[in-house]
């Protein structure tokens, strides 16, 4: 199973990045749905998309409001969008608000309980997917993703430490899709805005034991490839990628 990074920045779209979007196309399966999300109509291979938003910033929900060209004669029935009921009451209300937006979509809004992410739903394909609070302004959720023979977790928008309430539910994950907003020495910067430096990403990985870390929601204002050393922090974990846009991961 293959997933698609359409989106790896955050806050605003670069030169080079779009802001956060991820994509399981033979599930339907999307997570978040930032300006990257345009991108989702190159991938449609399902008559059901299922996009879960980790929370309602706009750099993770704003691509939702591009579904009339996304959908464009495209063979798609129906269109579920999963998050906490107040996310989902302000992307409803704010983002497609008839001031801001003249055509309300046809959405289909399914209110997941930020506290009771262990009993999980059901994906296609026979697929389970659950979720856990995170640490966030506003709050945000992490996801767990698994299938017969594959899994993923997605955990963005969050502070990273080698002693996060997350890591037990990452834990032994084949691939961990992880913020990293921040090269280290912006600890400060990344408490304050409820994001994360290289160094806690790392422990993070090893302390949960996963097989692979690919990182994504850089500083838009920056070049990760330039400013996050990842040399620095193999002696702490070693199998961690920069995400780039257009990446496609197997799992």
């Amino acid at each position: 199973m293959d997933i698609h990074l359409l989106g790896t920045a955050g806050y605003h779209p670069n030169e080079t990045r779009h802001t956060a979007c991820m994509m399981i196309p033979e599930a339907g399966v999307i997570l978040d749905a930032g300006t990257g999300f345009f991108r989702v109509r190159d991938w449609i291979q399902t008559p059901e998309l299922h996009v879960f938003l980790s929370h309602a910033h706009l750099d993770h929900c704003v691509g939702l409001s591009f579904y009339i060209d996304v959908l464009h004669e495209k063979k798609v029935e129906r269109v579920f969008v999963y998050g906490a009921a107040d996310k989902l009451e302000a992307v409803k209300t704010q983002l497609f608000s008839d001031q801001l937006f003249p055509l309300p979509p046809n959405f289909e809004w399914v209110t997941v309980d930020p506290t009771q992410g262990q009993g999980g739903l059901d994906l296609p394909l026979d697929g389970r997917i659950t979720w856990c609070p995170l640490k966030h302004p506003g709050t945000s959720l992490g996801y767990r993703l698994e299938w017969k023979d594959s899994n993923l977790a997605y955990i963005t928008d969050t502070t990273a430490s080698a002693s996060a309430d997350y890591i037990a539910f990452i834990q032994g994950t084949d691939l961990l899709i992880h913020e990293c907003n921040f090269a280290d020495g912006n600890e400060a910067m990344a408490e304050k805005t409820g994001h994360s430096c290289l160094t806690p990403v790392a422990e993070v990985c090893a302390a949960a034991d996963v097989d692979r870390c690919v990182i994504v929601h850089f500083n838009p204002m920056g070049n990760p490839e330039e400013e996050l050393d990842l040399a620095s922090v193999k002696p702490i974990y070693q199998s961690l990628i920069i995400g780039q846009d257009h990446m496609r991961l197997t799992f």
